[in-house]
């Protein structure tokens, strides 16, 4: 017959304190006083120097709408001509290509890589980059949404040193 033998944990069961002494001893987290920046102390007398309370409680920031938009890049046009045509969304008249990226999906157009062919892109938004080597290549570049580009104009509330005077 095979003699078993039980594990450690089971022969404790029962017995309060498992073998280790005194109840304040072994008490897992509560013993390590807590995890993370447990003890910062966000009230009274308790207030820690080392954390500044402004910043370290509440929500701060924005998230940028631009990580929103679906981007692809010129090297990528070759290379995805087929889901294009998936998608119905490029045609071909001579050696143009006619490519409209919102209906693939795409917001933007970038300009990394190099372009193999003449492109007639229609997008709604555009890198200068991407522009200018589409053009260079003998495409054309259609944006169907024109970011608004406000310019700030300077303060005339501003004294110079002759008014100061």
């Amino acid at each position: 017959m095979q003699n078993r033998k039980r594990k450690k944990i089971r022969k404790r069961r029962a017995h309060t304190t498992h073998g280790y002494g005194s109840m304040k001893k072994n008490r897992g987290k509560g013993n390590k006083g807590g995890s993370g920046n447990a003890g910062t102390g966000k009230k009274a007398d308790s207030k820690k120097p080392s954390i500044n309370v402004g910043e370290y409680f509440g929500k701060y920031g924005f998230h940028s709408v631009k990580s929103r938009l679906n981007t692809i890049s010129i090297y990528e046009l070759i290379i995805k001509i087929p889901e294009f045509e998936k998608k119905e969304a490029i045609s071909k008249s001579g050696n143009t290509y006619n490519l409209d990226l919102s209906k693939s999906g795409y917001d933007k157009l970038l300009g990394t890589g190099k372009i193999g062919g003449k492109f007639n892109v229609k997008v709604k938004f555009a890198s200068e980059k991407a522009i200018s080597k589409i053009e260079s290549a003998g495409g054309k570049v259609e944006l169907t949404e024109k970011k608004k580009i406000e310019i700030v104009e300077e303060n005339s509330n501003e004294k110079s040193a002759e008014d100061i005077e």
